[in-house]
């Protein structure tokens, strides 16, 4: 095995090969040669991302790594959208929280359900600012409108499978 010891100059006493090559190489048993760290550098130097002891090689926190990762994976609209729906009751209010719950999200509708009729409507005349709020909060939503509904009582007459005729009528006695 080869003389490795290196001077001041932090090269080896073999010449221009680095320490932390030379030492690397002899970790793995091999041999550093000048010409194979010649065209190792070489190929360094055209790739800078696998350089090591570059800028942009530093490590980076979890919550940067997972907002990169939702990022190009395109994720922030749904998640934002989870978000509205995680803290409605900031959104919202305490008090209309209470009594309200988001249901849906179609095609970027947001459908709110009240205890009652009177909060259904109530909440329309505050449409305008829900909307506000929501859109200042989270605008990667894509939240464009916000639908109240009344409390849900089952009803045989409408939605995509009725058939026409008087429905149950003996179903409950």
């Amino acid at each position: 095995m080869p003389d490795v010891s290196t001077s001041a100059g932090g090269e080896s006493a073999s010449g221009d090969v680095p320490e932390t090559i030379s030492t690397y190489l002899r970790l793995r048993g091999l041999e550093p040669s000048a010409r194979g760290v010649r065209r190792r550098r070489r190929r360094y130097e055209s790739d800078d991302d696998n350089a090591p002891f570059t800028s942009g090689r530093d490590p980076r926190g979890l919550d940067d790594v997972l907002a990169a990762l939702t990022r190009e994976a395109g994720w922030n609209p749904q998640l934002a959208r989870e978000d509205v729906v995680r803290t409605w009751n900031e959104v919202a209010g305490e008090d209309t929280a209470r009594h309200t719950r988001p249901v849906a999200f179609t095609d970027g509708t947001l459908t709110v359900q009240a205890d009652s009729t009177a909060w259904a409507k109530q909440l329309q005349l505050m449409r305008a600012h829900i909307m506000t709020e929501i859109v200042r909060r989270y605008p990667e939503a894509g939240v464009t409108g916000v639908r109240f509904i009344g409390p849900d009582v089952p009803s045989w007459k409408w939605g995509p499978r009725t058939i026409p005729g008087r429905g149950p009528r003996d179903t409950y006695g």
